[in-house]
């Protein structure tokens, strides 16, 4: 094997571990959201869905509407009433600005202890220390926020829904984003109807809003990912390596290798690297590999890390099947990310 240029680094050796308290440390906004608030979230006109639910949000977090007096007497106050709920659940497309108005309740709610992370970082860390101990640790909790709430298993659906009923009554407020409503999680994924109960339990906790609109990502750039030939690639990477630390890695060996680490350790598989390499992209006939890959690249559009590859179109490695099945909204938002660092 040929000794890496100055530089360049290759995911593919890399085998990152993360303790209980690391984890706990990671649970804030990522990088591309430390500024986020409800001002800087571009509302379309087009979709007023969009305004309402950022109005209900500065309410929900403590903003200055929360306390204003109601008009209208009892009206009024029935109207907000569902805002009773400890809970506020954002369903919608990918691309509408959900990460963003969770991150901007996050910022903006005055909380002593509040807690920000994906769903696999929270199962993971129920993994790594155990239920009783999150439990405990969460136990108390001004504000826990759920990105991606997207349930795999049924072993996810027990330990989520079961955290979030014991922290409820503590006086915890939940917010979580999804691009599926409580009551549908894990439609055509696994056998629901064995977990109706745990589902319902759950989503009796949240008002759900509806978020409309189409991908701002999409509106942004061409709508296609970029694909570099063998000589634009190698440019592409000298340049990078010069002037910060690149990844390369050939596909296959990459999405082999992210077999053997958990998701939630992807964030630390990329950390440090400027740009990631890919050479020799080819499309998934594995679901499982095509599902870690989307952990992969959601971790990768958190930090906004440039993508270079060649070989096939990196928003057409998921076939015309995967996309049929029940994972179709995770795997279109991640062609999405994917075509928007591709232009990065």
């Amino acid at each position: 094997m040929s000794l890496a240029p100055a530089g360049i680094a290759h995911l593919s050796d890399r085998h990152p571990q993360v303790s209980g308290a690391e984890m706990v440390a990671a649970l804030v906004p990522p990088p591309q959201f430390d500024g986020a608030t409800f001002e800087s979230y571009r509302v379309d006109e087009n979709y007023p869905s969009q305004q309402e639910a950022k109005d209900l949000l500065v309410r929900f977090s403590g903003g200055a509407s929360a306390s204003a007096p109601a008009r209208g007497g009892l009206f009024r106050r029935a109207k907000r009433e569902p805002q009773m709920k400890p809970g506020v659940y954002l369903d919608g497309g990918f691309g509408v600005g959900k990460t963003h108005l969770l991150a901007s309740i996050y910022h903006a709610m005055p909380a002593r202890r509040k807690y920000f992370g994906s769903f696999i970082e929270y199962t993971a860390l129920v993994g790594a220390m155990g239920y009783q101990k999150t439990v405990e640790l969460f136990r108390g909790a001004d504000l826990l926020c759920i990105d991606e709430f997207e349930l795999d298993d049924p072993g996810d659906t027990m330990v989520m829904t079961r955290l979030i009923a014991e922290l409820v009554p503590t006086g915890t407020k939940l917010a979580a984003t999804s691009n599926t409503p409580p009551n549908a999680l894990g439609e055509g994924r696994f056998a629901a109807q064995d977990f109706l109960r745990e589902i319902h339990a759950m989503a009796e906790h949240f008002q759900t809003i509806r978020i409309d609109g189409t991908d701002y990502r999409q509106r942004a750039v061409d709508g296609h990912a970029v694909v570099l030939d063998a000589t634009e690639y190698e440019s592409e990477m000298a340049d990078a390596a010069s002037s910060r630390s690149a990844s390369d890695d050939d596909f296959g060996t990459l999405v082999r290798h992210l077999a053997t680490v958990h998701p939630s350790r992807y964030i630390r598989l990329i950390e440090g690297i400027g740009q990631i390499g890919l050479r020799d992209v080819t499309p998934f006939d594995d679901q499982s590999a095509a599902l870690r890959f989307v952990a992969f690249v959601d971790r990768a559009y958190d930090a906004q890390i440039p993508v270079r590859a060649t070989g096939a179109p990196l928003d057409q490695v998921f076939g015309e099947e995967m996309l049929a099945g029940g994972y179709r909204k995770k795997y279109l938002r991640a062609v999405s990310r994917l075509v928007a660092l591709t232009h990065s």
